[in-house]
């Protein structure tokens, strides 16, 4: 097999690199398993990638932060003969907020991805825990170092436990020297000898050691204290030598600077095994417990050393059963005395080198590559078998989350939905509005069709009558209302007026009782007189919707259908004025709300059977498509510019979730008509736009809440959960399960007429 690595790389100066450098090195030491020809994609800390001198593995550079190289580096992965890829996982190492730009690259990947996760929170923050679920649901396998590891994927970051493999972090493949040269160095020589590796930053607790040295070296005056590696480049960038020059002085303040030495260099790993077999005791005094994995603990254990540590999540489980000693965090002087205690008695010291390189035995990277490449055979093996299986529905039931109310409820009061949210909780400054309310009107409708729920119900009275409490005497509506119930303006936008007559129509031709119809059909009727007044084309649109549903219920009343062809009149209209060359759309602009426009016409030729409004609607419908699905996920024209007929390039971001609501159910229209299971396919793949197939492969629904961010944006997804973005949500997703059931019933009768005609 010829497996493609995405990771940082030596010469980089990054823990990581080396991990990475030598499971490479294990895994393809099985010549007879794996190709020669494996290589590196490796992660560049610049956007010079001349910065570095990568040995020949090295095929392709990532710089950081550029987003096109992800997409360009997956290209490269797909195209090469790769048959599997493995991730180093750590968030610093890519792009983006929490590192979201890798997101789009395993997006994209087209071979079975094993990713190793080096760092795993016990309180991420949303973005790492979206992130980490992403690269997640795109991996084939997930590689941890450690029992807690696991029990965090599990409970935390909601992995399912199949999917988790431990294989513990690998350690060099060699054996103490019989003339050993550090120990004729001068920190050595002659000398009991305390070590510390690594990149050195704050948080390593160095000067915990330090603080010790006073006591050690009363009964120990030969001790010296090494401190091996370079400082963090981060740290260099920001602050300098500022940490190590701390340590030199604390030194001298406690009358030991003679006693500690610094190497300020990145050594090779055979001088690194020199120091470890070298010295008497390896100390990790770590400041806090949250270390999930370190590989400097593992390469102390596999050189058999005597290892003192701070009792971190990894320490606990690599020293447990007699292989080190724990002292607790910042306590110098629990270490001083272990330090003295291991000094005094040389078989306790030497019991500790003994159980820890007998462990070590199993780390070693020749045995850990071996399972790695099992890992490798039983991935590869699944995704030809799925790949060859195919014939998934259209539909996948079990990748949607169970229908809830929760956030809605959370949003709604004796009034109505609130408009606005910060982050999940309701933002009662910014009142309510006629837009939210009759789209709650809508799902109330379409959950109490789906499930009969009860709680759909008990809120469908609470939108309907503040539709009611919003109109007007002369049958017009205002929008917004202040939460303490004042009117904030005199009439509405011809948006929300649509808005509300699409919802009343709903409630009309789908009414749980006689009581809701007469009573919504009131508040309709009265509206009437002002559809003629209508300019914009979705407020138009909206309002056909309406009646078009209205007269579902009411086949035989002429002036509604007057009512609804005069409307479609001008949307045919600005078609044909606007129709030019390759530009196949209603106005110069494609801004919001897009998918409302082919719907209308749809709708309009479902109830009169013309034939016009059906061209126009299959035609700008496929011309919408080519602009926002030739990705491969739903691409939405983005609120931050818009596209423009002879502008520039459509706008990606600012993208809303209404966009993809009206996506969905001009499909499933489109479907419900001309019965094109195509159309159930674009449904979906607009509808998973929610659920993290989009341009950065970030969820908008949150599962916790149950709510969904207010738009996509450049650098993430908004936080606030509005009532808009999360009833467009919802919307959706049950406008997707009547799908499921329209698509399971059109498969069912093609099979009975199959049979049929057999017979």
């Amino acid at each position: 097999m010829k497996i493609a690595y995405i990771s940082t790389y030596p010469p980089r100066e990054c823990g990581i690199a080396t991990f990475n450098n030598n499971l490479l090195g294990a895994i393809g030491h099985n010549k007879k398993a794996v190709s020669e020809d494996s290589f590196v994609v490796a992660m560049n800390d610049s956007d010079n990638i001349d910065e570095y001198e990568y040995p020949k593995e090295v095929k392709y550079i990532i710089r950081q932060e550029n987003q096109k190289d992800y997409i360009r580096a997956a290209d490269y992965i797909n195209t090469s003969l790769a048959d599997a890829c493995i991730l180093e996982h750590e968030y610093g190492i890519f792009g983006g907020e929490s590192g979201v730009y890798i997101l789009p690259l395993l997006a994209r990947l087209q071979k079975p991805l094993i990713t190793i996760f080096h760092t795993i929170l016990k309180d991420p923050n949303y973005m790492q825990l979206t992130v980490m679920r992403e690269v997640a649901k795109y991996s084939s396998r997930i590689v941890v170092m450690s029992h807690r590891a696991v029990g965090f994927l599990t409970s935390i970051y909601g992995i399912p436990f199949d999917k988790i493999q431990l294989i513990e972090h690998g350690v060099p493949d060699l054996e103490p020297k019989e003339d050993n040269p550090i120990k004729n160095s001068i920190a050595f020589k002659g000398k009991k000898v305390l070590f510390t590796f690594g990149l050195i930053s704050r948080n390593k607790g160095l000067e915990t050691v330090i603080e010790a040295l006073p006591k050690i070296v009363e009964q120990n005056p030969d001790v010296m204290y090494v401190i091996l590696g370079t400082t963090h480049p981060g740290v260099i960038r920001n602050s300098g030598e500022e940490y190590r020059d701390s340590l030199k002085r604390l030194a001298k303040k406690l009358n030991v600077e003679n006693n500690l030495t610094f190497v300020n260099k990145f050594v090779s790993e055979q001088e690194l095994y020199d120091f470890l077999t070298g010295c008497d005791m390896y100390i990790t005094p770590y400041l806090n417990e949250a270390q999930i994995t370190s590989g400097t603990l593992s390469y102390a254990i596999g050189a058999g050393a005597a290892v003192i540590s701070t009792p971190y999540w990894h320490a606990q489980e690599l020293l447990a059963d007699h292989r080190g000693r724990l002292f607790d965090f910042k306590d110098s002087n629990t270490l001083a005395d272990i330090v003295n205690e291991l000094f005094a008695d040389e078989s306790k010291l030497q019991q500790l080198k003994a159980n820890a390189y007998e462990y070590g035995l199993h780390l070693r990277w020749p045995s850990t590559g071996d399972v790695f490449i099992d890992v490798l055979d039983e991935a590869i093996s699944k995704f030809l078998s799925e790949k060859e299986t195919g014939g998934k529905p259209i539909i996948d039931p079990d990748m949607m989350p169970a229908f809830s109310l929760a956030h809605i409820q959370r949003l709604t009061d004796d009034t109505g939905i609130v408009q606005h949210a910060k982050y999940g909780i309701p933002n009662l400054k910014e009142g309510y509005c006629l837009d939210d309310n009759a789209r709650a009107l809508t799902l109330t409708i379409l959950a109490y069709q789906q499930n009969k729920s009860k709680a759909a119900l008990d809120l469908l009275p609470i939108y309907l009558s503040y539709i009611q409490y919003m109109q007007c005497d002369d049958g017009n509506f205002r929008n917004f209302l202040s939460f303490k119930r004042e009117y904030l303006d005199e009439v509405g936008s011809e948006d929300s007026f649509g808005r509300t007559i699409w919802s009343l129509g709903y409630l009309i031709n789908n009414a749980p009782n006689n009581s809701y119809r007469e009573f919504a059909k009131e508040l309709f009727l009265k509206s009437v007189p002002h559809f003629k007044n209508l300019k914009h084309l979705r407020g138009i649109a909206n309002t056909m919707i309406g009646l078009t549903n209205f007269m579902k219920a009411h086949r035989y009343d002429e002036h509604i259908r007057t009512e609804l062809n005069q409307l479609a009149a001008p949307l045919k209209a600005a078609y044909h004025a606007n129709k030019q060359g390759h530009w196949l759309w209603y106005e110069e602009k494609m801004t919001y709300d897009n998918g409302i426009l082919p719907l209308a016409l749809l709708c309009h030729y479902e109830i009169t059977g013309d034939q016009e409004s059906m061209d126009i609607a299959l035609e700008s419908m496929e011309y919408l498509s080519q602009k926002t699905l030739i990705h491969g996920y739903l691409n939405p024209v983005g609120n931050d510019g818009w596209l423009y007929k002879d502008g520039p390039e459509m706008a990606i971001y600012d993208q809303q979730a209404i966009e993809t609501m009206a996506m969905v159910m001009m499909y499933f229209k489109a479907y419900e008509i001309t019965h094109d299971l195509t159309y159930i396919k674009q449904m979906y793949l607009c509808y998973q736009w929610f659920l993290g197939e989009n341009s950065l492969h970030l969820p908008l629904y949150d599962y916790e809440t149950k709510g969904c961010g207010d738009g996509l944006q450049t650098y993430g997804v908004n936080r606030n959960q509005g009532a808009e973005s999360t009833l467009a949500y919802w919307i959706s997703h049950l406008i997707v399960l009547k799908a499921l059931e329209s698509e399971y019933e059109f498969i069912q009768s093609a099979d009975l007429m199959a049979v049929q005609k057999q017979v």
